[in-house]
């Protein structure tokens, strides 16, 4: 049964998207159904009907903060002179965005539900290609490419791995360090 109380007064938007990313962790997003989530609540499906109509709107509404927060480091990292200080911006900040979510980042690089929710918004879509972008351009070509595309897939799924007591800080340090090395970028 559920490990999980349900709150006083029924359960709320953000209950459930605590319960979804859980067993999206354990299923991945296609072997979770909202029958899952509503049992893992103790709760009837309408209960989440109520709340998201099919799994697609609940993985969007997992997927909404961090995509924002993605695409405000690419804005912020846009405005830095050359392509070395703009792409060491955006690393330094998507290495924060890691260890502060390491739960939930890896999910955006390995599961293909969520691939296919960011072909199906094109919004999402071009903050994900600025940012590979914003890596590649330190060395032009293929190589950038493949390191843009090292970076990024490492530090999510590096992110996601159980380093036992290690604190958000040490390891967005060491992110941010195998980043930069990848990318040719100075290490501080």
């Amino acid at each position: 049964m559920s490990t999980h109380p349900v709150e006083v007064g029924g359960p709320t938007r953000q209950r459930l998207i605590d319960v979804a990313i859980e067993l999206f962790k354990q299923h991945s997003v296609a072997g979770t159904s909202l029958q899952m989530i509503s049992d893992e609540l103790g709760l009837t499906k309408s209960a989440i009907y109520h709340h998201f109509r099919t799994r697609d709107e609940l993985l969007t509404a997992v997927m909404e903060p961090l995509i924002g927060e993605v695409g405000a480091l690419v804005v912020a990292a846009e405005k830095h002179r050359g392509p070395r200080a703009r792409a060491d911006h955006l690393l330094q900040g998507y290495a924060a965005l890691a260890a502060a979510n390491r739960e939930l980042i890896p999910l955006f690089t390995g599961d293909p539900s969520v691939a296919a929710l960011l072909q199906a918004r094109p919004d999402w879509a071009a903050v994900v290609e600025r940012q590979m972008m914003l890596l590649a351009a330190v060395e032009p070509g293929l190589g950038g490419q493949v390191k843009a595309t090292l970076v990024m897939s490492g530090i999510a799924s590096a992110a996601g791995v159980d380093y036992g007591d290690v604190d958000e800080a040490t390891l967005r340090d060491q992110l941010l360090a195998a980043g930069r090395r990848t990318l040719g970028l100075r290490v501080r």
